[in-house]
């Protein structure tokens, strides 16, 4: 059986994901969101996706809730000491490693980017987030995704926000 292969990801208005690095809100229901969605999961994400999110868990002393990261990274000696952490050199070797119902790829950019125009995405878990937050890295188009499973608004330290699901 395929996986679904599903890609959460939280955007501002103009599409941005990130500003040097680091996300530039904090809205804590999508934290949870994430967490929800991902917990005994198989993530699949990009080495500086995964060392910021190894940092937020390091510093709260939560474990993090997958069962299985897969960290797509170019260098051949990446290690980690993480027994649910294993290393791919492509998205296509990371798909290979991730057999499971639900697949979900958490980025970043250019990796969300690949997964769009290999055609392999099925479903789009999206966060937008009112405003623009001037940032450097962006989400691709996904203008093809418009058939709305569901939706939810909702405001956190004057910030709105709305979460989606939505598929092909």
């Amino acid at each position: 059986m395929k996986p679904r292969i599903s890609l959460i990801v939280a955007v501002d208005s103009i599409n941005g994901i990130g500003k040097k690095g680091k996300i530039p809100w904090h809205i804590k229901e999508d934290l949870v969101r994430l967490k929800n969605l991902t917990k005994g999961r198989i993530v699949i994400l990009g080495r500086k996706t995964y060392e910021s999110m190894v940092w937020y868990y390091d510093r709260s002393g939560r474990p993090m809730p997958a069962k299985l990261y897969i960290v797509i990274t170019h260098d051949e000696e990446h290690k980690t000491a993480r027994e649910n952490v294993k290393t791919a050199h492509s998205l296509d070797e990371a798909l290979e490693n991730g057999q499971d119902e639900e697949v979900f790829i958490l980025g970043g950019a250019q990796i969300f980017q690949q997964a769009i125009d290999m055609g392999i995405v099925d479903r789009l878990y999206l966060t937008q987030v009112e405003g623009d937050f001037n940032c450097d890295t962006f989400f691709p188009d996904y203008s093809e995704f418009k058939k709305v499973l569901s939706e939810k608004n909702g405001e956190e330290n004057v910030i709105k926000y709305k979460f989606l699901v939505l598929e092909k």
